[in-house]
């Protein structure tokens, strides 16, 4: 009885630790603010963050799905060397990747000035924006998928093609349903890389600002009472959706 009592006060003593920032909500810093010296700034914001984040993950999941299962089930020279890269760019410094961004994307290199010379902005743009997002978070996306597909028994899928079923409809009956809450799991987890990115945004998109940005500039330009009203959106258009599938698929598993 002892054991459990003292259990249960280490689980709470744990959950108020884990969740002592959130209390900051409730601190009295004064009338909240929706905006900053820019009236209609946060609400615009969010806006860009909502919209260029979702079109940055279309991108991830579309090119990083197959490069996830490609290491899943391969362990050849060039899987290896592939999945080098990509812990290179889990691993980069976001303000280091913002920098390096930068630079080869501008003027000085050709593909910068191809990209002017077609009418596409490399800096302070929807495409810089977008761009920065992907690199961000593509790297978190393809190491979770790959677990999915990990998890996936690959027996079930060697049956599949000795029935005579096609790679592709193998994926889309077999492989895809056996590791959805595994991809759902890694779409989450780069959306809350991608939405979040402050460090290598700030350096190549300060405009169009999303929510990162805008709260620092609020934060710059009238204090926290300007801070408060975007940052619980930013909140909530983060948090939820990946506690949720998280919470969903570890009840799955244990069911």
């Amino acid at each position: 009885m002892t054991r459990h009592i003292l259990a249960w006060l280490a689980t709470a003593a744990a959950v108020v630790a884990l969740l002592y920032p959130l209390f900051g909500l409730w601190v009295h810093v004064g009338p909240w603010q929706w905006s900053g010296e820019f009236p209609g700034s946060s609400l615009a914001a969010v806006h860009v963050s909502l919209l260029l984040t979702a079109i940055a993950l279309v991108v991830v999941v579309l090119f990083g799905t197959p490069v996830a299962w490609h290491l899943a089930r391969h362990r050849r020279p060039s899987a290896l060397l592939l999945e080098a890269a990509v812990l290179i760019s889990v691993l980069m410094p976001p303000l280091a990747l913002g920098l390096l961004l930068s630079l080869v994307l501008s003027p000085r290199v050709a593909l910068g000035r191809w990209l002017l010379s077609i009418g596409i902005p490399t800096s302070n743009s929807v495409g810089a924006f977008v761009i920065t997002q992907i690199y961000a978070s593509i790297g978190y996306y393809i190491i979770a998928a790959r677990a999915a597909f990990e998890h996936a028994p690959r027996d079930l899928e060697d049956i599949a093609a000795l029935l005579g079923i096609r790679p592709w409809r193998i994926f889309w009956k077999v492989t895809f349903p056996l590791a959805r809450l595994g991809l759902a799991a890694a779409l989450s987890l780069a959306w809350v890389r991608a939405i979040g990115e402050f460090g290598a945004i700030v350096i190549t998109a300060y405009y169009p600002a999303g929510m990162p940005v805008q709260l620092w500039t609020n934060l710059q330009d009238a204090g926290l009472s300007s801070v408060m009203p975007l940052l619980v959106i930013f909140l909530l258009t983060t948090l939820p959706l990946p506690w949720l599938i998280q919470f969903s698929a570890r009840r799955h598993r244990h069911a």
